[in-house]
């Protein structure tokens, strides 16, 4: 009696083992046929929204009214490679939508009080994306201008100003340096060209290879691309639809209302002088860059403009 009472608990062990490995198997592969349709549904969606394009170019493309030769596959190559590299940085290009919607409209209306064509904004994004960076080489601020070029374009620098981060002289200076060379070369495309590679540079390029065209030139890596990445911003930031960029336009910064106060002498204390007129000392530094100490000691009684926010305009205000 005892052994056949073991032989059916053995039994009864070994069905509820059948049983349990069925159940678990069934619920297996249910499970994967959800996991599969889930996953493919997933897909689909992923395939419909986040495609990656190839960009297509433009019939015709000018800079600053100069022909671009596209039918040529070497120009045509090197516009494509800027062109996927610049639109395919999607951090980068959102913040320069943002950016030109509160820098370009005065930087713009310098250019045209100066003769310079509109395109050359976009070589200050290909420079510094619109941001007060120092390059390796102790290049400075939305031109990113050395010290050397700026000071012989009339700007002021030592260690208490530096109005190469003042972005209306830098403007102004560029300006003068884009009419000069373009008078030196009668061509656009060479003065931005020029602006990376040095005149000397470009001069030499001319003379030694015998070609006026900065599209027939062999130049250093940096100053081949140079002009093609200018372009590339111009393609991308004048169309971004058309490039898959989709903003709002409460979502670009607004131009911000500011005060200007003339000042002909010295400042001891940057810090109160900024309290004195209900500024913060950070926001008083972001409107003023070009204070590079916390003095101004200012011996000869230079006039200089400083900018400060209009009351009330640090809250932002809903669109």
């Amino acid at each position: 009696m005892k052994n056949i009472k073991l032989n059916k608990l053995a039994l009864d062990i070994v069905y509820a083992l059948t049983l349990g490995i069925t159940a678990f198997l069934a619920v297996k592969l249910f499970t994967q046929a959800v996991n599969d349709d889930g996953d493919k549904a997933y897909q689909s969606e992923m395939k419909q929204n986040y495609n990656n394009y190839n960009p297509i170019l433009p019939e015709k493309l000018d800079f600053c009214g100069e022909r671009v030769p596209l039918e040529y596959f070497d120009v045509r190559e090197a516009m494509e490679k800027e062109l996927l590299k610049t639109m395919y940085w999607h951090s980068e290009t959102f913040l320069y939508l943002k950016r030109m919607n509160r820098y370009f409209p005065r930087m713009r209306q310098i250019l045209k009080q100066n003769g310079v064509p509109e395109d050359f904004l976009y070589l200050c994004v290909a420079e510094s994306g619109m941001d007060h960076v120092v390059s390796y080489a102790k290049a400075v601020g939305f031109w990113q201008i050395l010290e050397t070029t700026g000071k012989e374009n009339g700007l002021e620098i030592n260690d208490e100003v530096d109005e190469r981060y003042n972005i209306e002289k830098a403007t102004q200076a560029a300006c003068r340096y884009f009419k000069q060379a373009y008078e030196k070369y009668g061509s656009w495309t060479l003065t931005a060209a020029s602006y990376n590679a040095g005149q000397g540079a470009v001069s030499r390029f001319i003379r030694q290879q015998e070609v006026s065209d900065y599209y027939d030139m062999h130049m250093a890596k940096e100053t081949m691309r140079y002009v093609y990445r200018i372009l590339a911003y111009k393609l991308l930031l004048t169309c971004p639809e058309d490039y898959g960029f989709c903003f709002r336009e409460k979502d670009l910064y607004p131009i911000i209302k500011t005060d200007t106060l003339i000042v002909d002498t010295a400042i001891t204390d940057l810090r109160a002088f900024a309290r004195e007129y209900s500024q913060n000392y950070k926001l008083f530094k972001m409107f003023n860059p070009w204070l590079r100490d916390s003095k101004l000691t200012n011996k000869n009684g230079k006039e200089y403009k400083i900018v400060v926010p209009a009351k009330n305009s640090r809250k932002i205000k809903e669109k």
